[in-house]
């Protein structure tokens, strides 16, 4: 009886850690996720490329695509999502100074979107008239990249010593055409503006530019140039950028796969960027 008892017990044991072996094994392997919410074009399109890379390394990129600046920020300091791809980091320092509960930082920048100025009536800023409008968004945190495209056109004049992220109308000392700047609506709305000829011209951002089939190197009239500042980047709450899935996702997105991946999609119009 005893010696039944005992081999009872002993089955028992084996049976007991082999279930403990068995539940070990499996959250070792178990895929870990990442969820991001990002803009479709081209933000969403480059985070669907990178996760089939990620899924090789056992990370699936769960993407939420969402086209309102407004929400983002808010979805990822709330922690419904784990990262946001849409923004630069200007805007991200002005949300941030807008929202004192936002606590977040830039994993890395991807990729920069040249901001171009569009025309359906003129080639170029020479031929915009005097007294003409420029139409530009009323993102506040891109106003000084706008104007400073514009004195890039030699159609205004900034005080010296202000930079593209700091620059407000009131700092336009010189503006010999008097050309009318006009703030207009949301970013996503300035192609319709384009379309329905608002305006002599109007700044759109590139995204919005490809997603109305304007090609920022063919159809804009005045383009930003690769020193801007205003680099795309993957924002995540602070701390979040030492998490490991988010280091190999900016790996991911630093990769040649990735780069060239961009290079030829988006044929110059965006420009990668390896930091």
């Amino acid at each position: 009886m005893k010696k039944l008892f005992a081999s009872a017990v002993l089955a028992l044991s084996v049976t007991s850690l082999a279930a403990c072996g068995s539940s070990g094994g499996s959250d070792s392997s178990k895929e870990k996720e990442i969820k991001i919410v990002a803009t479709s074009t081209p933000h969403a399109e480059i985070l669907e490329e990178a996760a089939s890379i990620l899924e090789k390394k056992d990370i699936k990129l769960d993407v939420e695509v969402n086209d309102d600046y407004s929400l983002q920020n808010k979805m990822l300091a709330s922690g419904e999502v784990d990262a946001n791809f849409f923004q630069h980091t200007p805007y991200l320092k002005n949300a941030m100074k807008e929202d004192k509960s936002f606590d977040l930082v830039s994993a890395g920048g991807v990729h920069l979107e040249p901001m171009g100025v569009y025309s359906k009536k003129y080639k170029n800023l020479d031929e915009i008239p005097k007294n003409g409008t420029i139409m530009i968004s009323n993102n506040v945190a891109e106003e000084g990249r706008m104007l400073s495209l514009l004195q890039q056109g030699g159609l205004i004049k900034l005080k010296e010593g202000v930079d593209a992220v700091s620059a407000t109308k009131k700092d336009i000392v010189e503006n010999k055409k008097n050309i009318n700047i006009k703030v207009g609506g949301d970013a996503a709305l300035m192609p319709k503006a384009y379309e329905n000829e608002e305006a002599d011209a109007v700044i759109i951002n590139t995204n919005y530019a490809i997603g109305a089939d304007l090609t920022p190197t063919k159809d804009a009239i005045e383009l930003e140039g690769e020193d801007s500042p205003y680099v795309n980047i993957v924002a995540v709450k602070k701390g979040d950028e030492d998490r490991e899935e988010i280091k190999e996702l900016m790996k991911v997105l630093h990769s040649k796969e990735i780069q060239d991946f961009i290079k030829e999609k988006y044929k110059g119009s965006i420009i990668p960027v390896s930091k």
